[in-house]
């Protein structure tokens, strides 16, 4: 007996989602034409990954630059309407961004 088959004998009645929330926070998020930049600097000798570009709301910029940060498990912040990733992951945000449905383009090395 796997583990859905005893999480079904103890919740008959639950019905499942089909759609999960990181799903459902990508489609609420307003898709833009323009692409958005991925740079990539470095800052007092440490690399930094910088996302700008997004024409949308900020609170949806924001939502964004969570999601990012916690997938990754990085930190960063949010300033001047940029995203700002301590490290070198643009491969990696760059490919979690066309997933989500944006156009990306690299800026830089």
């Amino acid at each position: 007996m796997d583990l859905q088959d005893q999480l079904k004998n103890l919740f008959p009645d639950h019905v499942e989602e089909e759609s999960t929330e990181s799903e459902q926070k990508a489609s609420d998020i307003w898709m833009q034409d323009d692409p958005i930049l991925c740079k990539y600097e470095k800052r007092k000798g440490k690399p930094i990954t910088i996302l700008e570009g997004y024409t949308g709301a900020t609170k949806d910029f924001k939502t964004l630059a969570k999601d990012i940060k916690t997938k990754l498990s990085v930190g960063g912040s949010f300033k001047d309407d940029k995203i700002i990733i301590q490290g070198d992951y643009r491969d990696k945000i760059m490919a979690m961004l066309k997933a989500k449905g944006f156009n990306v383009k690299r800026v830089g090395g």
